[in-house]
């Protein structure tokens, strides 16, 4: 695999040397003949932007706004053009990373992940492309999950965070009194749920591959950790803490029959959703667009800090999707007005809104906080400043992540020993890391 890297790396260098040629040669004829440009400018240029599709709904919710954005965009930078591709979540990294190989990287990607162009020098850093005021405005954790080896490359284009929810009717019924805080009193309202409602899922716990490596990261840092890495950086996914917090969902809500029918190990994120809103849940972790979804469906929902240990743990889970520009068409003047365009205000909250997620600057923050339109977020918003978000910034994160995905449900099976699935899972980890190191 390690020498089919190289060779594509070779054959992008080789593309890259080719097109540089080129445009030397032209530079040199057009000096030589007296017809050099003159002013700095380059007339128009036409900007490709690959944006992902948020609208879980099949609408047109996505594409609405990148027309009206990009329309305001062009109506003050005459000389520049921006056409938009919208993609489904499902393909778009793919079809970006299609793109990058065969040397016609678009201009401006909105993808999910930025590591693997950082480390490969094809995208600008942050300071190339944004002004002091815009990059500065993005939230603490945004800007330290966007950088690579203490560089800023990944600009956040969207976040969440992550809170329990809990079926008001179904805590009435149990005659549970307030929403637990530790994790005893949330075993303690999970039993009265199994005991006393008709609940098929006292607590959801969505390990299965759909998003485990999000849910398991939860569960980490209410266990006092800081997730899947250790401060410095390196990957931790086997402390004692960690091992001791999986043991205890295991112990306390799996084997106790507190987590519904089947094993966690199965159930995906968008069936334990299905079956919030379908009033089968009380209590589960959840990001803000399952608010709008259950709130449809005519759930009386609560959302409060996910339980700590023994208290409200010291940070979330935070999540961000990317947006960054490209350096193989050399428009990096070009992107800079468009991407600090894109980042004022009105038009981060704008995106934000429509589909019930978190602005990633401080300034937008603080609008949505005070809007009594975005009440019900404000739990959201007070978490994300303190969040702790996934190792975005390492190569070897994905590949680690999809390995959680498909491996660590196998902890919660009968007769499975936690310990074990997770050292394994951290050896692999470790051993992607040295790659990555290399």
């Amino acid at each position: 695999m390690r020498g089919q890297a190289e060779e594509t790396r070779r054959a992008r260098a080789a593309r890259r040397g080719g097109r540089a040629a080129v445009a030397l040669a032209l530079a040199t004829a057009l000096a030589l003949s007296g017809c050099g440009l003159t002013g700095g400018g380059k007339g128009k240029v036409t900007l490709s932007l690959v944006a992902a599709d948020y609208d879980v709904s099949g609408g047109q919710s996505s594409r609405a706004y990148w027309s009206s954005l990009v329309a305001a965009f062009e109506a003050k930078h005459p000389d520049i053009r921006v056409e938009v591709r919208i993609e489904p979540w499902t393909r778009v990294d793919r079809e970006v990373a299609s793109m990058v190989d065969k040397g016609e990287a678009p201009d401006i990607a909105q993808i999910g992940s930025y590591a693997d162009y950082a480390d490969r020098g094809e995208i600008y850093k942050a300071d190339e492309l944004l002004s002091v005021p815009v990059q500065s405005n993005f939230l603490a954790p945004l800007i330290q999950a966007g950088e690579q080896r203490r560089i800023h490359y990944g600009l956040p284009f969207v976040a969440s965070t992550r809170l329990l929810f809990y079926n008001k009717r179904l805590f009435a019924e149990a005659g549970i009194d307030k929403p637990p805080a530790t994790w005893k009193e949330l075993k303690e309202a999970a039993e009265l749920l199994k005991e006393e409602t008709d609940a098929t899922y006292p607590f959801a716990l969505p390990l299965g591959p759909e998003e485990a490596q999000a849910e398991l990261m939860n569960w980490l840092l209410s266990g006092g950790t800081e997730g899947y890495v250790e401060p410095g950086g390196s990957y931790a996914i086997d402390s004692e803490e960690n091992i001791a917090t999986v043991r205890w969902l295991k112990t306390n809500l799996v084997d106790a029959g507190l987590t519904g029918p089947g094993v966690p190990g199965v159930l995906d994120r968008k069936q334990a959703f299905a079956a919030f809103t379908r009033g089968e849940v009380g209590m589960l972790n959840g990001h803000p667009s399952l608010i709008k979804q259950a709130t449809k469906a005519g759930i009386d929902l609560g959302t409060v800090a996910i339980p700590g240990r023994t208290g409200k743990p010291r940070a979330a889970m935070g999540v961000a999707d990317w947006i960054m520009g490209f350096k193989e068409n050399g428009n990096r003047a070009e992107i800079g007005e468009f991407l600090n365009f894109l980042f004022a205000d009105e038009n981060v909250l704008a995106f934000a809104a429509q589909n019930d997620l978190l602005p990633v600057t401080v300034s937008a923050s603080e609008s949505m906080r005070t809007s009594p339109a975005h009440r019900k977020l404000r739990v959201f918003l007070d978490e994300l400043p303190t969040s702790r978000l996934p190792p975005v910034g390492k190569t070897s994160w994905t590949a680690v992540s999809e390995d959680i995905k498909k491996s660590v449900g196998a902890a919660m099976a009968p007769g499975s020993d936690p310990e074990k699935v997770l050292k394994t899972i951290a050896a692999r980890a470790e051993s992607a890391e040295a790659q990555e190191e290399e």
